[in-house]
């Protein structure tokens, strides 16, 4: 476990963070932006942990995968920080939760994060059993690493939807919702 900020069974953790529990009672939980978060636990075992993390660069293939190696790292520290709480290699799942493009650009930098996931989960040979990525929202994401119940809560994205009169108060639209995957 890295510096996670720990609350009775409560834990939050940020990006460039992991946490393993195998205490049933925990709940994980981050916020998410173009960021991603992999939650990956062992269900025989009753070992879980989640991570935060996000790819610098515009590309995550770019510089002979210089960005990549920075979240396969983080990746590595979950998946053995698992292993070493008796968890089995053959007997990981994960959902994958977080990649939402936040800001307009040519470069989608959530889908990159996503990209990547994926593709250590598939080279890995994790099963990769869930979750919620992309969009335009970022999510605050509830862990229980034990049971692997998760709870999405999209953020409250407001946009101007009309121009305003000269004086008056924007109209907003609210568009946040919750999901929640077992």
């Amino acid at each position: 476990m890295t510096s996670a900020i720990k609350k009775d069974n409560r834990v939050h953790i940020i990006q460039g963070e992991y946490f393993v529990a195998d205490d049933r009672d925990v709940m994980v939980t981050t916020i998410l932006g173009s960021c991603v978060a992999a939650c990956i636990r062992d269900p025989l075992a009753g070992v879980g942990g989640i991570n935060h993390f996000l790819l610098p660069g515009t590309n995550a293939r770019t510089k002979g995968g210089e960005a990549e190696r920075l979240g396969v790292h983080l990746m590595e520290l979950l998946v053995n920080g698992l292993l070493k709480a008796g968890a089995r290699r053959d007997r990981l799942e994960a959902k994958l939760f977080g990649g939402a493009r936040t800001v307009r650009s040519h470069n989608d930098i959530g889908k990159h994060n996503v990209e990547f996931a994926e593709r250590f989960l598939r080279d890995e040979g994790i099963a990769h059993v869930g979750g919620s990525t992309g969009g335009l929202q970022g999510r605050r994401i509830q862990y229980w690493p034990v049971s692997g119940r998760a709870r999405q809560i999209l953020l409250t994205g407001t946009m101007e939807i009309e121009r305003p009169a000269a004086g008056s108060a924007p109209a907003l639209v609210s568009n946040a919702g919750e999901l929640e995957l077992f």
